[in-house]
Formats: structure tokens, C-alpha cells, sequence
């Protein structure tokens, strides 16, 4: 039973920092890509931010230049450093990881955490 356990998240000021880690257990041998998500009050989930096991990340438009991604391919753990926080980055952060599958198996395999919240006070 693959697990993501997500922890970090908490309530801050605006222009604060956090820092969120995700760490992934149960079986997984391979893993291509971890990120984060986020759903805000009334949108949908969205990416956040992605990080491939060779260290190629992509950021949300949003996020870039505050948030940073990283990952320990070795520990199946991933990181996301907020700073500069604003009060719309509000929300419920989500761990994802994606491990590879033939596609007539069924495709990618996409796993996700609980989910951790994430409040920033103006």
C-alpha cells in the first residue's frame, strides 16, 4: 500500500515562509515525478509545483520566484520551500507522485497524499 505522508503546513502572517515535506512509503520502486498541489477555497486542485527524478522542476506562474522544489530521490521525499507568502496561497497542498507503467497496463501511476492545510493571514 504506497502511502504519501505530507507535513508542514500551519498558519502564517503574509511574507512568511513554509516549508513542506512529503514522504513517500509501501512499495514504490520507481518514482519519475513528485509535486505539489493546492485547492483553494472555491477553485479547483491546481500544480503547484513539479520535480522530475532527474531535477527538472516546473513552478505555477503564481508561485515562481518564492516557492522552491526539491526532492531526496533516495528518502522518496520531496520539499516545497514557500516564501514570500500572500494570502492567496491559501489552501489545502496535496503530495503527488507519479511512477511509470506501460501504457497498455494502464498507464502512469498517480498517487496522492491527504493533503496538508496551509493558512495565510493577512
Amino acid at each position: 500500500q504506497v502511502q504519501l505522508v505530507e507535513s508542514g503546513g500551519g498558519l502564517v502572517q503574509a511574507g512568511g515562509s513554509l516549508r513542506l515535506s512529503c514522504v513517500a512509503s509501501g512499495g514504490i520502486l520507481s518514482i519519475n515525478t513528485m509535486g505539489w498541489y493546492r485547492q483553494s477555497p472555491g477553485k479547483q486542485r491546481e500544480m503547484v509545483a513539479v520535480i522530475t527524478s532527474g531535477g527538472s522542476a516546473n513552478y505555477a506562474d503564481s508561485v515562481k520566484g518564492r516557492f522552491t522544489i526539491s526532492s531526496d530521490n533516495a528518502r522518496k521525499t520531496v520539499f516545497l520551500t514557500m516564501n514570500s507568502l500572500k494570502p492567496e496561497d491559501t489552501g489545502v497542498y496535496y503530495c503527488h507522485a507519479g511512477a511509470p507503467r506501460p501504457l497498455q497496463e494502464g498507464g502512469p501511476y498517480a498517487y496522492w497524499g491527504q493533503g496538508t492545510r496551509v493558512t495565510i493571514s493577512s
